[in-house]
């Protein structure tokens, strides 16, 4: 069976993308990435591609003037490479529907909050801010409004006494790396898929334990 060709976005570092590369060195896994497209010239994550053997390009906002003209050069070039899922990883656009509903269905995105709480940006500031005492990731599949769409794979983390923004960043960036890899596998095996506006996971076993924070062991 073919593996399924995915488009990677990025604007940054690209940390979950390479957490997706990671993924894809595997031999049986489903998928593998056809091209790694950044609308930053300098972003990191295109030296971290390219390291990896993966096809690069930069197509740089600034240099069209509408937005429509820039995601018709992102969907040419996700068409010319074949891709048939495009996954978000740190990509600091926002998409016009018009390219969400071409793609839709074939498009994901992870979002470091326990969606729908959070949505947007400053996420772990403001769960701190609000008291929570569990937070975490969200991929999903997208649409045309900002961090929304049917939940693929989702995973909590404990907020823990003393935590700042940074610290619970990096304990939920543990999981959003382990997330990712999971919810692509799921949509390149045929296994997720969309009924309306949720996701059905053919033998998806949620852990058994809930994560309960302050513990109710003594």
């Amino acid at each position: 069976m073919a593996k399924l060709k995915v488009g990677v976005l990025i604007s940054g570092r690209g940390s979950n993308m390479h957490a997706l590369i990671e993924a894809c060195r595997a031999p049986r896994f489903p998928a593998t990435i056809a091209v790694v497209i950044s609308n930053e010239p300098s972003a990191p994550g295109l030296a971290k591609a390219e390291a990896a053997g993966l096809k690069t390009v930069v197509i740089d906002h600034r240099q069209y003037t509408s937005r429509t003209d820039f995601e018709t050069a992102i969907d040419a070039t996700l068409r010319e490479y074949g891709v048939g899922l495009v996954c978000l990883a740190g990509f600091m656009r926002l998409l016009t529907a018009g390219f969400v509903e071409v793609w839709q269905d074939r498009l994901i995105n992870i979002h470091p909050s326990l969606l729908p709480a959070f949505k947007g940006l400053n996420t772990h500031a403001r769960a701190l801010e609000a008291g929570v005492r569990v937070t975490g990731c969200t991929v999903h599949f997208v649409r045309p409004e900002m961090d929304d769409g049917p939940i693929i794979v989702q995973a909590a983390v404990p907020v823990l006494p003393g935590d700042d923004p940074d610290a619970l960043a990096a304990r939920v960036l543990g999981m959003e790396h382990r997330c990712y890899p999971l919810a692509l596998r799921l949509i390149a095996e045929g296994r997720a898929r969309v009924v309306g506006n949720r996701v059905a996971v053919d033998g998806g076993k949620p852990t058994a334990d809930g994560l309960i924070n302050p513990s109710d062991k003594r």
